[in-house]
């Protein structure tokens, strides 16, 4: 990360030295987009670390049902409306396989979890539409549902 910023910094001394006002216009013009969508990445931060907050136990009790269809509704609207990068996800995927939780409902949380974006949806809506941004979740969910049944046939979880 530190290269990238220098790298950054760097390209930005030789634009300064080459064409001092382009550099601070452009410079200028960052910061003002900067500036107006700050409010709603604050908002979305705020979000994410709340629902971080969600504990490894919580999500454990509400995927691992006796009921599988019951476990797999729950995982897709629970990854729906949660947030996490996929170094975060994967592994705790792999606890919860290793918990019990079974293949399908696991694979149905991390799909929607990648797929559906609840809490992005205002920052989404702003710059797409609300009817893409609808589209789109509507979407990802049914192919993590889609998803998650495949994998509950392949691992022998579901029968036809």
């Amino acid at each position: 990360m530190i290269g990238l910023y220098a790298v950054t910094a760097v390209a930005i001394g030789v634009s300064f030295v080459i064409d001092k006002k382009k550099t601070l216009s452009g410079l200028k013009k960052g910061w003002m987009k900067f500036s107006k969508s700050l409010p709603e990445y604050l908002k979305l931060l705020i979000l994410i670390s709340l629902v971080l907050l969600i504990s490894e136990d919580y999500i454990i009790k509400y995927l691992s049902q006796s009921n599988m269809f019951l476990g797999l509704l729950s995982s897709l609207i629970l990854g729906s409306i949660t947030m996490m990068p996929g170094f975060i996800a994967y592994p705790l995927a792999k606890i919860l396989v290793g918990k019990g939780v079974s293949y399908m409902v696991v694979s149905g949380f991390v799909t929607s979890l990648m797929l559906v974006g609840i809490v992005t949806y205002p920052l989404e809506k702003k710059y797409f539409g609300k009817r893409a941004t609808i589209m789109r979740n509507v979407m990802g969910f049914g192919i993590a549902a889609a998803i998650a049944l495949l994998m509950g046939i392949f691992y022998g979880e579901v029968s036809l």
